[in-house]
């Protein structure tokens, strides 16, 4: 969305102008290509796609898209712009669009399931489209005015890739050509230059070449393996958590990586979920599966022995391994895996007790936000929908209400920013879904912070209030830090493999001058290693110049060099990973220094 409307995006002048771009590629597509098939192409984040089937070839070879398509498609589309088409919007009933899309086999499903979505469609119902020149679309809109409101250098097609028709693995592959387009040629430019710098920062990338972690297919996608560098990472994270947890009053428990059938049924997660769970084990009579949250274990928990008021709030805290069968289409590096270790916690309350205990979770959000540099968040207050009720959420709609408003009253005393949005909801009680946007401004899901009003009677947990009656708890689902995973995913491209050097997997990397200066090196290497300092000394075969790249390579935040002159006075030479360099260094005074970064996890070198 433009600076200049404060509206939501859909609403935006930029939704409509990126709408009509998306409808212009098809037109343009259906010149080049006068067999194409349409899918659908709607305005997405920061710019347009569109689908296609292109049919075969005379041998039954699937004809597809190449890269040199796509500039002709670009003068193709600005063809269309420079003739000004009207945008035209007409209304049809479904005779007419049948005949309107005869040939647009994946158009006449989406008029089937339109008019299907609607029991009392007769044969007159309206079907609405829009008309540019000769090119005619199944579409609601909205769009800009004519062709010509879109300036013919603010848009550029970006890349060609395979999508299966409605998400279906079982249904046809079509080509997806994704585009960007923007108010002017200067918007473009900036688009541009910040997915170039995205590029270099693109986590799949600096994850191997930074030795954090590898991919293997004999393993299996979406199935990480941590090196040792990421798994110093992993480690530094989960120390974190444990040090805020332990201060927030949590009990760290563990739990296993698969259960019986019995226990998701139980939770609802079955049959909610199963698309996304692995497929069961048959053992011994029983089916187990492995698990995809942590949250039926820790209420296990819970109502493993009788609970008192005065053991209010139970907190129970695991950084526990889940298992999801994620569709191979969505798997992205770190960011959409099917195995994650996950930074968990669920809290057990009273409902007097649910605003103190949800705004303490808000607030441990916003102090990792401070500490790792995270200046863009938006938090989204997830509801249900009232259609959904009995299937896709729990059908208890007086308590979606009473909850859903007591989470909005919480946001507004916290004075944290919040949008709403209906359907986004857990299957078991409103959430608070967190956004957070990178240093480049790239948007990641980070973490959720959920009421659970239905785990109680599911699994008969309560409590004795102080009336002495038997009352349920509400529970909280959080994860502030989301999975290890994601979240590391996510850091890597913040700082673009830069890591504060809390956070860094070598922190100081010692470059003796000559083969001579080895020994010394290694006195100092052990001298900070005693102050809990993660270095080493470079003794390899490599002359001193390409030590020093190596280590600017490996984005170390501190390199020592050592030569006569800093062996013979006890000192060290220093360059910091940001070029500036001090020498005649004491080795006690650096080291002071590096642990002060590191005990306070100063963002600064």
């Amino acid at each position: 969305m433009s600076k200049a409307e404060n509206v939501p995006y859909v609403e935006s002048n930029l939704y409509r102008l990126r709408h009509t771009a998306a409808h212009i590629l098809a037109a343009a597509v259906l010149q080049l290509y006068p067999q194409a098939k349409l899918g659908i192409g709607p305005p997405i984040a920061d710019g347009f796609y569109y689908d296609f089937d292109l049919g075969v070839d005379e041998e039954g070879q699937a004809i597809t898209f190449k890269a040199d398509d796509l500039p002709r498609l670009e003068a193709g589309m600005r063809r269309v712009i420079g003739a000004q088409y009207p945008l035209v919007y007409r209304e049809i009933g479904q005779t007419e669009a049948a005949t309107l899309f005869a040939d647009q086999p994946y158009k006449l499903e989406l008029i089937a399931d339109l008019l299907a979505d609607d029991e009392e469609r007769e044969e007159t119902a309206v079907l609405s489209t829009y008309r540019l020149g000769n090119f005619e679309d199944l579409c609601r809109g909205p769009h800009v005015a004519d062709t010509g409101n879109i300036p013919a250098d603010s848009f550029k097609l970006m890349s060609i890739a395979g999508a299966y028709w409605r998400g279906d693995e079982q249904r046809p592959m079509l080509q997806r050509i994704y585009g960007t387009a923007w108010p002017n040629k200067k918007a473009l430019k900036r688009h541009l230059a910040l997915l170039e710098e995205a590029k270099k920062r693109d986590h799949r990338k600096l994850g191997r070449e930074l030795e954090i972690y590898i991919m293997d297919e004999e393993v299996g996608p979406g199935l990480p393996l941590w090196l040792p560098n990421g798994n110093i990472l992993r480690e530094e994270l989960a120390k974190l958590a444990y040090e805020m947890e332990a201060k927030g009053g949590y009990q760290r428990v563990s739990t296993p990586h698969i259960a019986k059938e019995a226990l998701y049924l139980r939770s609802g997660h079955l049959p909610y979920y199963e698309d996304e769970m692995y497929a069961p084990m048959d053992k011994g009579g029983s089916r187990y599966f492995l698990k995809p949250m942590n949250c039926p274990f820790h209420h296990k928990i819970f109502g493993s022995k009788p609970r008192s008021y005065r053991d209010m709030p139970v907190r129970l805290a695991e950084y526990g391994m889940v298992y999801r069968y994620e569709a191979s289409g969505q798997l992205f590096g770190l960011m959409r895996v099917r195995a994650a270790e996950q930074n968990d916690a669920h809290i057990y309350c009273s409902e007097a007790q649910l605003e103190v205990e949800f705004t303490a979770v808000l607030d441990l959000y916003r102090y990792y936000f401070d500490l790792f540099g995270i200046e863009r968040f938006e938090m989204q207050l997830s509801k249900h929908s009232k259609a959904g009720l009995g299937k896709k959420y729990v059908d208890n709609e007086v308590m979606w209400i009473k909850i859903e408003s007591q989470i909005r009253e919480f946001m507004l005393n916290s004075g944290i920013p919040f949008v709403e949005a209906e359907g986004e909801a857990a299957f078991y009680g409103p959430k608070i879904d967190v956004q957070v946007w990178s240093a480049i401004g790239r948007e990641f899901s980070l973490a959720t912070n959920q009421v659970d009003f239905a785990a109680a009677a599911k699994f008969d947990l309560a409590f004795v209030n102080e009336q002495g009656q038997a009352e349920m708890p509400l529970c909280i689902h959080r994860a502030p830090l989301g999975s290890h995973e994601r979240f590391i995913g996510f850091l890597i491209e913040h700082y673009a493999g830069k890591f504060p050097v809390w956070l860094a997997p070598e922190q100081v990397r010692i470059i003796p001058i000559t083969d001579a200066h080895n020994r010394y090196a290694k006195q100092v290497e052990e001298q900070l290693a005693a102050a809990h300092i993660r270095v080493q000394a470079d003794l390899g075969a490599d002359r001193m110049n390409g030590k020093i790249r190596q280590a600017q390579k490996m984005q170390i935040p501190y390199m020592l060099v050592v030569g006569d002159k800093e062996m013979a006075a006890g000192m060290v030479s220093l360059r910091r990973r940001d070029g500036r360099r001090q020498n005649n260094l004491s080795i006690q005074e650096f080291s002071a220094h590096v642990v002060n970064q590191i005990v306070t996890r100063s963002l600064e070198l």
